[in-house]
């Protein structure tokens, strides 16, 4: 049993989901959404912190850091408990993230997600993402995508992700995890070599460099289903930021891929619940129906609010209502879903009221 191991016992004790170690500080718990300071434990010094991030990193992995001030990799404490590691330095010296990783692989029901999503484990090609900041289950969801996959079809999957995460058992399907760092240089040297791997599906942890998106779009144009991720909130933000990240003169051609290979865009979000302790799911989901297509390559983006408002009935949503609902059913407070709104007009008012009865 390694050193620092009595502390993530102590944030699974507290149903924490993440564990933050600073050099001069008292370890934290980030615990249904709040960050809060275990108040029992010792302040950590350079050379405990020290000690308890090297013993569980791998040797290589401890060298780079040395060099390079930042790393990240997985931590499996025991066969039941992954961790997500970050390994980086700052003002006060030595730092270190860990999230968990779930052990088990939850189903789209499970998740409570909406159902459409399901449509998109059901594609045979084509560009899906999902979207959201850090921390808001974007790999939960697509964990649960992917499983979809790997219980109704017979595929071969590729994964590519930095650190893997979720390690998916062959069922019906076949796969290949890759680990960028271990296994490949980058994600874009993962996607190169993709193309010789006769893959149906791929996954990528991070769409976050214009090599890694525009090798996807390619590998999505060339009919492969290819599932990515991105640090935006909303699908038109999705949207803008795939072609940003183009050179100006190639933001045309950008425009015609995406418009011809974009399959459906799910953005999440999580949000404190007051009916119960945790927090919720809330989805934006893009589908692609008829006008997508020219909206996108057009560059008449503000159209894709009224495609989903026309397709409320094939299963989108927009941010907002799907925050509404919540809010309607009591699940979280006016205060909340007024943070997190895309338009705040539309919740001020209970806000306001809300605020005036405390």
């Amino acid at each position: 049993m390694a050193k620092i191991d009595y502390l993530f016992e102590e944030m699974l004790k507290n149903g924490g989901s993440d564990l933050h170690l600073s050099e001069g500080f008292r370890p934290k718990i980030r615990e249904h959404g709040s960050i809060r300071e275990l108040a029992n434990e010792k302040i950590l010094t350079v050379n405990t912190l020290e000690e308890y991030l090297s013993e569980i990193c791998p040797k290589d992995k401890w060298q780079k850091y040395k060099k390079t001030n930042d790393i990240d990799f997985a931590y499996a404490k025991d066969k039941n408990s992954r961790f997500r590691a970050n390994y980086f330095r700052q003002i006060h010296g030595m730092g270190a993230v860990f999230r968990i990783i779930p052990n088990e692989i939850l189903t789209i029901e499970q998740l409570n997600v909406p159902k459409v999503i399901t449509s998109f484990a059901e594609l045979s090609g084509g560009l899906v993402l999902v979207t959201g900041p850090t921390g808001s289950g974007k790999s939960t969801t697509l964990a649960a995508i992917i499983n979809h996959i790997n219980e109704n079809s017979h595929r071969y999957i590729l994964t590519i992700e930095e650190p893997i995460e979720f390690v998916h058992k062959n069922k019906k399907s076949i796969f290949c995890h890759r680990e960028v760092g271990i296994h490949v240089k980058s994600f874009a040297e993962g996607l190169k070599v993709s193309t010789r791997q006769d893959l149906d599906v791929v996954l990528v942890g991070e769409m976050r460099d214009y090599e890694t998106i525009s090798l996807a779009l390619t590998a999505a144009s060339m009919g492969s289903l290819v599932f990515g991720t991105l640090h935006t909130n909303s699908a038109i933000k999705t949207i803008n930021r795939i072609i940003d990240v183009f050179p100006s003169e190639l933001q045309k051609q950008a425009r015609g891929m995406l418009a011809n290979s974009l399959k459906g865009v799910c953005a999440q979000l999580l949000m404190k619940r007051i009916d119960k302790p945790g927090r919720v799911a809330v989805n934006e989901v893009l589908l692609d129906i008829q006008g997508l297509a020219t909206s996108i390559r057009e560059s008449n983006l503000s159209n894709i609010g009224n495609l989903m408002l026309s397709g409320k009935s094939m299963g989108m949503v927009n941010m907002d209502d799907s925050i509404k609902e919540k809010l309607d059913a009591g699940i979280v407070s006016a205060k909340e879903a007024y943070q997190k709104a895309e338009n705040k007009e539309i919740f001020e008012a209970q806000m306001k009221h809300e605020e005036s009865k405390k």
